[in-house]
């Protein structure tokens, strides 16, 4: 959730020639002016050779196209409604093989199938509502949210409390989220009941999923705390220290991402190797995250942003999050922004590469956002600002534009993506 951070303004209004005493009256700056509507789109873009969905080799090539709407309505002097709206449109090579002999072309790993499983739609709902006090130094906000996919849904709602203290020079909030997601398990398709082996030519063994089991529990909950702490140092930095937790239990594993055992031998039709079990993870994961944000006004043209983020689980993963932006302002209304993100991570203990793991083990998988790697990303971004509002559209005036584009990359591994996003800011007339 955002932060919201006001400096409120009040002062008394001269005698009020409607009341019939001395009396004054107390006039308060709205939190917000007026309606503000955020237009928000983002193209992602990936490929790889690591896909989890089959079992850690295979193609990982994946491409996403999500607009979105935010839109921020003043209800009152204090309080402000917030809805935001996103829509996810993906089509994913690596998924496509959940069954990859739905298409028409052999069956391959490192080839998308051209079935119904390559591409989906997710959606998400989220509303927001804050309340400020009189004096701006205290703010309630509630938000419920709603997100569907083709293989699961969700459930959400947390509120947050945030204090502002010495002179709204230093602001503590504390945040809590909960969710409760549904799975529609797509397992594989040599795990289904509806295959049967005999049905195609294959090489190798025939009881290649002996000890199969479906899951049995389908619910996954997540429970979060999280304590932020902004102070002001100086004119020129301000920073922030962030705390969170988050608690899951219930169904951790992804039911569709294949396993391949070391200690049991391949079944292969056409250029596919037939799975061995599906990921099987612990059904609880406690995270922390500790992070800090501090930002550095260095003169009216630069600014220097940092960020460090230190994240453990009691799955093994350790990891460390370094970014860097410097917004330059050029002229009045626009300033670009070079970015940096230094990312590395150990790997889960139940992580092993394709045909690594043994059936004897407890858990395992393949999927290599749980095994150990380092991560560059490099952006940049551009941002035109319109404080007087001087472009109308349909009685909204553009505040401001926004384009940024980022590329990612894998060191250890074959993997890479770009991300660009676009957004406009409109508020009311």
């Amino acid at each position: 959730m955002k932060n919201i951070l006001f400096l409120g303004v009040c002062f008394l209004l001269a005698q009020n020639t409607y009341c019939q005493n001395d009396k004054t009256s107390e006039y308060k700056k709205r939190v917000l002016e007026s309606t503000e509507v955020n237009l928000l789109s983002s193209y992602y873009s990936q490929d790889g050779e690591n896909a989890a969905v089959t079992g850690g080799r295979g193609t990982e090539e994946l491409t996403d196209f999500a607009p979105s709407i935010n839109v921020a309505i003043p209800l009152n002097e204090d309080d402000v409604l917030a809805i935001d709206a996103t829509v996810s449109a993906y089509t994913s090579a690596s998924s496509s093989n959940i069954d990859p002999f739905d298409g028409d072309q052999p069956a391959d790993p490192f080839v998308a199938s051209t079935g119904a499983s390559r591409q989906d739609t997710w959606f998400g709902l989220t509303a927001n509502y804050s309340h400020s006090s009189d004096d701006r130094n205290t703010i309630i906000s509630g938000n419920l949210s709603f997100a569907n996919e083709y293989d699961y849904t969700s459930f959400g709602f947390g509120g947050s409390l945030t204090k502002l203290f010495n002179q709204k020079n230093t602001e503590l909030q504390l945040k809590a989220n909960v969710f409760f997601d549904t799975w529609n398990p797509q397992y594989p398709i040599e795990f289904r009941n509806s295959f049967t082996i005999s049905d195609y030519d294959f090489e190798g063994e025939s009881n290649f999923a002996s000890g199969y089991t479906e899951f049995s529990t389908l619910n996954r909950n997540s429970y979060s705390l999280g304590i932020n702490f902004s102070q002001i140092l100086t004119k020129n930095i301000q920073t922030a220290f962030m705390a969170d937790f988050v608690m899951q239990d219930g169904l951790l594993s992804t039911p569709h991402q294949r396993v391949y055992f070391a200690d049991i031998a391949d079944t292969v039709i056409e250029n596919f190797v037939i799975g061995n079990d599906i990921e099987r993870l612990p059904d609880s994961h406690l995270k922390i995250a500790l992070g800090n944000r501090t930002n550095f006004y260095l003169n009216e043209n630069f600014i220097l942003r940092t960020y460090y983020r230190y994240y453990t689980d009691d799955w093994g993963i350790d990891s460390h999050t370094f970014k860097m932006e410097v917004p330059v302002k050029v002229g009045l209304k626009y300033a670009l922004y070079p970015m940096y993100r230094y990312y590395t991570q150990t790997q889960a203990d139940a992580f092993g590469a394709y045909n690594s793991l043994l059936s004897t083990q407890e858990f395992y998988t393949s999927d290599y956002d749980l095994a150990s790697y380092d991560a560059h990303q490099y952006g940049v971004g551009f941002k035109y600002y319109d404080p007087l509002s001087k472009f109308n559209l349909g009685g909204f005036g553009l505040k401001s534009i926004n384009i940024e584009y980022n590329y990612y990359n894998r060191t250890s591994q074959n993997f890479t993506a770009h991300i660009t996003s676009l957004s406009f800011n409109f508020v009311a007339d």
